[in-house]
């Protein structure tokens, strides 16, 4: 049994069920970069502080960067009896030069340790989100950009309400991930304060300097209370909220894929590359990367509640049950980004059935709001208007007729104030074309909405 580095004070060695039950290191191995960065910056400060000589502070960092390119490499293996990334990496590094290693821990504790890597991985991961929102987003603007005089129907209780065009519908998503965008970088704004140095809860009487090793990792300042610096996982939570709303955004535009890919819409073609087949029917193309990244979405929502259970009656200071906060947040970036980079190719290779889409806007009387406006702009009052409009979907359903069906003579019969024009305003282009509102469907909106939106995606700093 390996003695731990904690060991004098236990006259027994630790059970081997204790060992399996307590270990972290499988999971929080991941920061094994994030820990020797963090690491080498503060021997740089103890040495700044006079607590280490030159020699031992240029033995320690040498030993830790020959230790990670041996851990990425594979030539260095971590052994769970020593529990978690930072005490791997310290035996090792004290294995490898002796008595300098052991000077490495002064004026810190695995506490303020931990929370430093933590919050370098979850800034490295926003970045990473960010950067994959940025690329997305201009998918789905190029996307748009050739689809501005593609007509389909907008729906509200997933039916045939207005119609509206593709690219405007695209631009939607563009303005959700520009607030999850926003929402990413300001939570590592946020974030972007060290713990290090607050050691076990109560800071340390040696004569550190915290801005220095803050500055060395590119933190704003270093966190004003000890206490706080050791027990807050705001940041953690604050990160899968993000990872969460993106995924909710990502899933509701899957959901709309397959739904319109499915047989009684066929809007879209989906590209094979990003589809599957069955095992028995070979008719089969399956939209299944949509249908994962709304599966998938269900697991991020459980970790962010996971951890949000796991802090909610934690005292102060540090408690072993925040061990439990690194797998949700590994797994809620690892899953995001994912998804963000398979939606991407996805919303890429995705075409337009046209000839489907004409069927489908001559379905539900998807212009009815248009010719109250009409009756409207002719002096009707606007609830008239409604009832007349009622009156002749009622009408027309009962037949079994649409809109053009009807000459400008029928509609004369349900109100005299239909006028010729009527035929060609309740055609879904032109009532494309008369929501001139700011922020409206109009062809010529949505081209300075793409402009717009261009300018604005190119502008975002990662």
């Amino acid at each position: 049994m390996k003695k731990k580095p904690w060991s004098g004070r236990f006259s027994q060695d630790t059970s081997g069920l204790v060992e399996r039950f307590t270990e972290s290191v499988s999971i929080d191995g991941r920061l094994f970069v994030q820990d020797i960065e963090g690491s080498i910056a503060h021997a740089e400060m103890l040495k700044a502080a006079g607590l280490l000589s030159e020699d031992e502070a240029r033995a320690i960092t040498q030993g830790l960067r020959e230790i990670a390119r041996d851990i990425e490499s594979g030539a260095l293996v971590f052994d769970p009896a020593l529990e978690d990334v930072h005490m791997n990496i310290e035996v090792e590094l004290t294995r490898r030069i002796g008595e300098p290693g052991k000077k490495l821990h002064t004026a810190r504790s695995r506490n303020d340790q931990v929370a430093t890597d933590l919050r370098l991985y979850i800034r490295g991961r926003l970045g990473e989100v960010c950067t994959l929102l940025r690329r997305f987003m201009t998918t789905l603007i190029e996307k748009a950009s050739g689809h501005v005089d593609t007509i389909i129907p907008g729906m509200t209780h997933l039916q045939h309400a207005q119609p509206v065009s593709f690219a405007h519908h695209l631009l939607a998503y563009v303005e959700m991930f520009m607030r999850d965008f926003d929402r990413a970088k300001d939570a590592a704004r946020r974030l972007n304060v060290s713990p290090l140095g607050s050691a076990a809860l109560a800071g340390t009487p040696h004569p550190i300097d915290r801005f220095m090793t803050a500055a060395a990792l590119q933190f704003d300042e270093p966190g004003r209370n000890s206490i706080d610096g050791v027990s807050d996982r705001d940041f953690a939570i604050e990160a899968v909220f993000c990872a969460s709303v993106i995924m909710m955004h990502l899933s509701r535009l899957a959901e709309e894929i397959v739904i319109w890919n499915s047989q009684p819409f066929s809007w879209v073609v989906l590209p094979d590359a990003f589809c599957t087949g069955s095992s028995i029917m070979p008719q089969k193309k399956n939209p299944d990367v949509a249908e994962l990244v709304r599966g998938k979405t269900g697991g991020v929502y459980g970790s962010l509640v996971a951890l949000l259970t796991m802090m909610k009656a934690l005292p102060l200071a540090y408690n072993r049950d925040m061990q439990e906060d690194k797998a949700p947040v590994m797994q809620s970036l690892d899953t995001v980004c994912a998804c963000l980079e398979v939606m991407d190719g996805l919303v890429q290779g995705l075409e337009v059935n046209r000839e489907a889409l004409e069927r489908s806007l001559k379905a539900g009387f998807i212009t009815a709001t248009d010719m109250a406006d009409y009756l409207v702009e002719k002096g009707v009052p606007f609830r008239e208007a409604h009832r007349i409009t009622g009156e002749i979907v009622s009408y027309l359903a009962s037949q079994g007729k649409a809109f053009e069906d009807l000459g400008a003579e029928d509609f004369k019969k349900f109100s005299q104030a239909f006028g010729p024009d009527i035929v060609t305003v309740i055609r879904p282009e032109s009532s494309v074309d008369r929501r001139r509102s700011f922020g409206g469907t109009a062809r010529a909106n949505v081209k300075a909405m793409i402009e717009d939106a261009r300018t604005r995606v190119e502008s975002l700093e990662v």
